[in-house]
């Protein structure tokens, strides 16, 4: 079905209702959703909404933003459903994992969104079915078509935020979450009607309670699903509590604690991964749920004034990051950070998170902030949310360590990561109140921890910076031990980020970024070096070329001078912003580089990896393997076998390679003992034969694998003649272009010939005697 088809067949809906019944409606709503956003299965790609773009194809992507808008056809009809008190099944086999398992094995998930919704088999069915009503069933298959569905052959490079499901997602958490004002009601069935009477709220905890996550240990039976009766005003917001709940479900809802801590092994199987686009969408909602919740007005976000007057809405903006979206979100980010590429793709998850850390950003007195330092200090009433978030700073800034000790820090995209989480946490404050979170978290408690509501009493002890504190710190003790117990189960071992642990690690990350430092710059000055000091002749063809093929092991290469530059600047803010997080001195990290081995020899080389001398030779340490891997140091590679067998180089014509390669090989098997004469002579012309006949360097080339040595040592190479420059694109190019000079003076190709002949063997000899001389000279 194509979009422009489901928008003219539904601007008829509202006309064409006495014609046709709410039966059909309900019959062709299935279809009119699957052929929308696709199968579940994934076989039925729909309209291919995270592929539409405006720029690529107008007409579409207008029928169908129009279409599926907020206030658009399709939503029209939704409500009119909605109405109705229609059900509509869906597969529970089709939800995320956990959810999936925890209602196959009877027990009631944990989320209100399934509450009084499973459906058992009847008798031979074919597996349970939640019964949902047309608005949830219309937003779960909005919100799995992210994941079902399958990006089509040659649209990888898309950009996400210009398709039309991400501009989708923006509008319907724009209207359903609104930062201004309050939610919209349903749109009417036809124009004067009565609007549709909203559907019951799923049944839930009271908003009193959202705060808090669920107190209850015992897991509830499915069977035992009971029909609450929610406050009527609490019906003006039931479709953005839905909406939230289905993407925080569908989105985010992946892994549970259990499966979590499964996925630590290395052994165990990855259930579910998600894509760079997945992440960009759920940053989306991060962003807008950030300024969803700070929309209150001050005097509603204090808990101390909450009165029965407060509106659901208002409630709902204070409860909607903590009761939904914290626990699955952290799981989620867990995910991420042990199982996400090491490579730069992973800037989509490091931006998810730090947006999520960073709730100052989306305020709406952000607006109003000027440009100067005070004013980006991070201000004391965002303590609670840093408190309340703990884990989110600490454990997974542990978690960004760990990735950024394994990553070449030479790349400027790695660099950069580096930098923008060096660059938040160090926000004036910032650092202070997670120490302080993690203060009230190591607080001795009077009574035995546990998960259910507690009693704490004051701390009374002296001589200790608590003892000044207001009795309502042991409240905030209490909010940030329940944080921690209920993401990471009441027997985590946590790690302070401001620990001896951890400050190790910040240490080891500091020689990695000054060692990065370095080796950047040794590679620019090798590429400058290089270029100024190849010899003009070998431009011509008369000079060998490398034929070693090495490579730096990152994307400087590639981008040149410019990359080295922003490598650097990245390198040294991230630094300095680490020092004043950690008060790491000066002293201290030239004392751990030189401790390292980063200094570099009496030529301004980089050394060698780290070694250690066996019996075969160097023997790479693990400090060296580690030094590899990052690109710290390496060795100088070069190829060491027999050079007229060396892999046919792009630069070279294979046809005309192999011809010169049977044709040399013929010459030096028919005049092999001739040349052996000529070049063990005493003479000048046994010098000159050696110059050209023998391959250089070959006596003194230094062999670093034992087995090359041995392998040399049995195939001793005798003097032969070689002609594969002649199949170099440059030597033929030299040549063409010396005779077409030749021919605007009129000289014509035989007496070119003769030229280049007579102005090589001038050369040859030159260049014999000076070989000669040198070999005098080291005797």
């Amino acid at each position: 079905m194509e979009p422009g088809s489901g928008h003219r067949s539904s601007a008829s809906l509202p006309a064409a209702s006495p014609a046709h019944p709410f039966q059909e409606l309900h019959a062709i709503f299935p279809w009119l959703v699957e052929s929308i956003f696709g199968s579940l299965d994934g076989v039925l790609v729909g309209w291919n909404l995270r592929c539409l773009q405006g720029r690529v194809s107008p007409v579409e992507y207008s029928i169908a933003m129009e279409f599926l808008d907020p206030g658009g056809p399709m939503m029209k009809l939704v409500y009119k459903l909605q109405a109705e008190d229609y059900k509509f099944d869906f597969p529970v086999s089709y939800l995320p994992g956990p959810v999936k398992a925890s209602i196959q094995e009877r027990v009631l998930p944990d989320s209100p969104l399934y509450h009084n919704k499973v459906q058992f088999p009847a008798t031979g069915g074919l597996g349970l079915n939640l019964a949902l009503n047309p608005f949830e069933y219309y937003m779960f298959f909005f919100a799995l078509s992210l994941i079902t569905q399958k990006p089509l052959p040659g649209t990888l490079h898309i950009r996400t935020s210009d398709c039309a499901y991400f501009i989708l997602v923006d509008r319907y958490l724009s209207w359903f979450l609104p930062t201004e004002g309050s939610v919209l009601p349903a749109l009417s069935s036809s124009p004067g009607g009565p609007n549709p009477s909203p559907a019951p709220r799923t049944p839930t905890m009271p908003f009193a309670s959202y705060g808090l996550h669920h107190t209850s240990l015992l897991k509830r039976h499915i069977s035992h699903q009971t029909s609450v009766n929610a406050d009527p005003a609490s019906h003006e917001i039931w479709r953005s509590e839905t909406l939230l709940q289905v993407f925080v479900e569908m989105w985010l809802h992946h892994y549970s604690l259990e499966m979590y801590q499964k996925l630590q092994s290395p052994h165990a199987k990855e259930s579910f991964t998600p894509t760079e686009e997945h992440v960009l969408v759920v940053r989306l909602l991060l962003k807008h749920l950030h300024a969803f919740s700070n929309s209150l007005k001050p005097e509603q976000v204090s808990p101390s004034t909450h009165s029965h007057a407060t509106s659901p809405l208002e409630e709902f903006k204070r409860a909607a990051v903590p009761r939904f979206v914290q626990q699955k979100l952290y799981l989620f980010l867990q995910h991420c950070f042990g199982h996400w590429p090491l490579d730069a793709s992973f800037r989509a998850v490091l931006e998810m998170w730090l947006s999520y850390l960073q709730p100052w950003r989306y305020a709406p007195e952000k607006q109003a902030q000027s440009s100067d330092c005070q004013a980006r200090c991070v201000s004391e009433r965002w303590a609670p949310f840093v408190q309340e978030n703990l884990l989110m700073y600490t454990k997974l800034f542990v978690g960004f360590l760990s990735r950024a000790l394994r990553t070449d820090l030479v790349s400027p995209k790695n660099a950069l990561m580096v930098f923008r989480v060096a660059k938040v946490f160090a926000q004036p404050n910032l650092a202070e109140m997670i120490q302080k979170g993690e203060q009230l978290f190591l607080e001795p408690e009077l009574v035995i921890p546990h998960r259910q509501h507690r009693l704490f009493t004051a701390p009374t002890f002296t001589g200790s910076f608590l003892s000044s504190w207001p009795p309502a710190v042991t409240d905030a003790s209490f909010k940030v031990k329940s944080h921690v117990y209920s993401l990471e189960g009441q027997d985590c071992k946590y790690t302070p980020m401001f620990g001896p642990e951890v400050r190790t690690l910040v240490l080891r990350l500091a020689q990695l970024i000054t060692q990065a430092k370095q080796t950047a710059k040794s590679i620019s000055d090798q590429c400058g070096e290089s270029t100024a000091g190849r010899p003009f002749l070998s431009w011509l063809g008369f000079c060998s070329t490398d034929t070693n093929g090495s490579y730096a092991a990152n994307d400087l290469d590639e981008m040149g001078q410019d990359s080295v530059r922003k490598t650097d600047e990245y390198l040294e803010k991230a630094l300095e912003y680490l020092c004043q997080m950690f008060r790491l001195s000066e002293a201290q990290l030239t004392q751990l580089t030189l401790a390292l081995g980063t200094t570099q020899d009496e030529n301004g080389k980089k050394q060698l990896p780290d070694c250690v001398v066996g019996e075969d030779g160097l023997v790479l340490t693990p400090l060296g393997r580690y030094q590899i891997i990052n690109g710290l140091r390496r060795f100088d590679i070069e190829y060491q076998g027999d050079s007229e067998l060396q892999p046919i180089r792009s630069y070279e014509i294979a046809s005309l390679v192999r011809v010169l390669f049977r044709l040399s090989s013929a010459i030096n098997r028919r005049f092999a003992g001739p040349m052996a004469a000529l070049c063990s002579r005493a003479d000048f012309l046994g010098s000159f034969c050696r110059y050209h006949l023998t391959e250089p360097g070959l006596a003194d080339r230094h062999l670093l694998s034992p087995v090359a040595r041995g392998c040399a040592a049995r195939r001793p190479r005798g003097p032969r003649l070689s002609l594969r420059f002649l199949g170099s694109y440059r030597t033929l190019l030299s040549l063409l272009l010396a005779f077409f000079v030749a021919s605007l003076f009129c000289i014509g190709p035989l007496p070119c010939a003769l030229l280049l002949v007579l102005g090589y063997l001038l050369y040859a000899v030159a260049m014999t005697l000076l070989t000669e001389r040198s070999k005098l000279h080291h005797l």
